[in-house]
């Protein structure tokens, strides 16, 4: 199968091609524009196979989406292109709001008509497979309850909006169109290769150069965990055995509260890389005041693809985690031109107090 990735140098896309080219048969065409949260660096070990192609390009240009569909002869679609970071959506909800929304229409668009040409044994088994987040069904009380499959959708901020909304836009197109489409929504993804806005790689970087760890609130905001290379074979499964117009809610099963993670971090690093002065890394934890409309909890049941697609995450929280500070302490080369140049730790999110979201 010769799958179309789009954001594959992303954080989830990159760890999709990488397990996508080293441990299946698969071919992937990679399409990314490399906005400031990608880096080919995240897919340079897979430049020399020829199963792989790396196309640069925007998800917003229909015609060569198609071009390039067309030409590659594409089996599927893997949608993962997407602005991400929600502190990013409350400063500037503008971008999440084209690449999110009309992007994902121009890419349904264009498979649209891909699809509709395709001889019929080829229609048959075409996918287009959305990829979201489960912060489109909004928050859980602290004690009981799951995300499943059937949870309304409760977007709370302009991030979880835009995907919520390229969600409806994605089974619209099944619906009205008989675009063959599957949908999965995620729990919080951590691992290598991520890039350093987020919690987890933000808390291990900053540790390691002994500035502070800033915490939102009381840091009783509770996630759940994914290590990202379970998300991608979970990914693999849905789209090349998932059924149509159905979607699959993909968990670690591993809730943490935010303060329970950052401290962990801190324990581990101090295990791993101690301080040159020997402190406790936990002293570096600032609490600082909260995300607007931060949402308590997020725990996702996934049932269904474990029981139908019979997919299982391999990793714990504290095995994934252990494998993530290692990673980073081993790849200063990866993230150090990042930090540098893209991003160096400063707090996101604040421009609403001001009146400032564009």
């Amino acid at each position: 199968m010769k799958i179309l990735v789009t954001g594959g140098a992303g954080f989830i896309g990159s760890a999709v091609c990488r397990h996508l080219i080293n441990d299946t048969e698969h071919s992937v065409v990679n399409l990314d524009k490399l906005t400031y949260a990608a880096t080919l660096g995240s897919v340079a070990s897979l430049e020399g196979s020829p199963r792989y192609r790396f196309v640069k390009a925007d998800i917003l240009d229909r015609a060569l989406v198609l071009d390039l569909m067309m030409a590659e002869g594409v089996d599927a679609v893997m949608h993962l292109a997407a602005e991400s970071h929600v502190d990013r959506s409350i400063d500037g909800p503008g971008d999440f709001i084209q690449t999110n929304i009309v992007g994902t229409y121009e890419l349904l668009e264009a498979a649209r008509a891909y699809w509709s040409q395709l001889p019929p044994a080829r229609k048959e088994t075409f996918r287009f497979h959305h990829i979201s987040t489960d912060e489109v069904y909004g928050e859980l009380p602290l004690e009981g309850g799951l995300f499943t499959e059937e949870t309304p959708y409760a977007p709370s901020s302009p991030y979880s909006a835009s995907k919520a909304s390229s969600d409806h836009l994605a089974v619209a197109w099944h619906h009205t169109y008989k675009l063959p489409v599957v949908l999965s929504n995620c729990s919080n993804n951590y691992g290598p290769f991520h890039f350093p806005e987020k919690l987890i790689p933000l808390v291990i970087l900053n540790g390691l150069e002994g500035k502070r760890l800033p915490v939102y609130g009381r840091g009783e905001n509770v996630r759940d965990w994914l290590f990202v290379e379970d998300h991608a074979r979970a990914l693999a499964l849905v789209v090349t055995q998932g059924e149509p117009g159905r979607s699959y809610n993909i968990g670690g099963r591993n809730e943490r509260s935010n303060l329970t993670v950052v401290e962990t971090i801190c324990d581990t690093l101090d295990r791993l890389a101690p301080s040159a002065d020997g402190r406790p890394r936990r002293e570096l934890i600032d609490f600082v005041s909260d995300r607007p409309g931060h949402d308590l909890r997020y725990a996702i049941d996934a049932t269904r693809i474990e029981r139908e697609l019979g997919w299982r995450a391999q990793e714990t929280f504290d095995t994934g985690l252990e494998r993530t500070v290692r990673w980073y302490l081993d790849n200063e080369a990866w993230w150090r031109p990042l930090r540098e140049g893209r991003y160096g730790g400063e707090r996101l999110g604040g421009a609403v107090a001001a009146g400032q979201g564009r």
